[in-house]
């Protein structure tokens, strides 16, 4: 399985020391290793205006970008016939520019059909220990990890999970693009897919991380080793 944490493959970039995600992947082990532990009760309440079920537990909260696989047209098109009186030379510029017109709509219409990811809009998400809510007027999020019937961590800062959407029966792929995407990822996994290759082979945290944080002075908790020892 593919490392998202893996350096690009070209380029000689200076990596920074330290990073805005690596903060969060930080936290992200604390918040882990206190599940793991059972100290959960333990942390400090998080402030967050989403609606929480009865027993349930805000763990964080930050920015978000929603995108959606899906296609942004039918590949349905309106084909132009045009009609036209003058010259022999008016008439064949005219079928000419409507038969190179009718082309492009069908090119764009057909363009238009096929999927890819879509971006829905900017929000907050907030985490919890059953699920994460992604807040937005027009296309929020309410996704319990027993309801997931896919996930994944494409990237450093995007987890990726598909299901069945209880309104219309559809199913349906998502990204949330956050730099809390390890977490969600090993909460859905945790809760749903205790067997999944990236959570066992430890791919949801940089190889180097916990040896990092150890040379800046910010030990981190052993999350990845308590998550394979409560596999066990």
């Amino acid at each position: 399985m593919d490392n998202p944490f893996a350096p690009p493959r070209s380029g000689n970039e200076h990596q920074p020391a330290w990073s805005e995600l690596d903060e969060y992947l930080w936290h992200s082990c604390d918040i882990v290793a206190d599940l793991i532990e059972r100290r959960i009760d333990q942390r400090p309440l998080v402030a967050t205006t989403a609606r929480l079920e009865p027993g349930d537990r805000a763990l964080a909260v930050g920015p978000a970008q929603r995108l959606t696989w899906r296609a942004v047209g039918n590949g349905s098109y309106t084909h132009q016939n045009v009609v036209a009186f003058g010259s022999p030379a008016f008439v064949i510029g005219s079928m000419v520019g409507s038969t190179i017109g009718n082309s492009a709509r069908r090119r764009a219409a057909t363009n238009d059909a096929q999927p890819r990811w879509i971006p829905d809009g900017s929000g907050e998400i907030t985490v919890t220990t059953r699920k994460v809510y992604f807040s937005h007027p027009q296309c929020p999020l309410d996704l319990a990890w027993g309801g997931l019937d896919t996930i994944d961590l494409v990237a450093p800062d995007v987890f990726q999970t598909s299901f069945q959407n209880i309104n219309n029966g559809r199913y349906t792929a998502v990204q949330l693009h956050t730099p809390w995407a390890s977490l969600l990822f090993v909460l859905a996994a945790i809760a749903a897919f205790p067997a999944h290759p990236r959570l066992l082979g430890r791919g949801w945290l940089p190889p180097d991380f916990e040896s990092r944080c150890t040379q800046i002075g910010r030990p981190c908790r052993p999350a990845a080793r308590l998550l394979l020892e409560h596999g066990r």
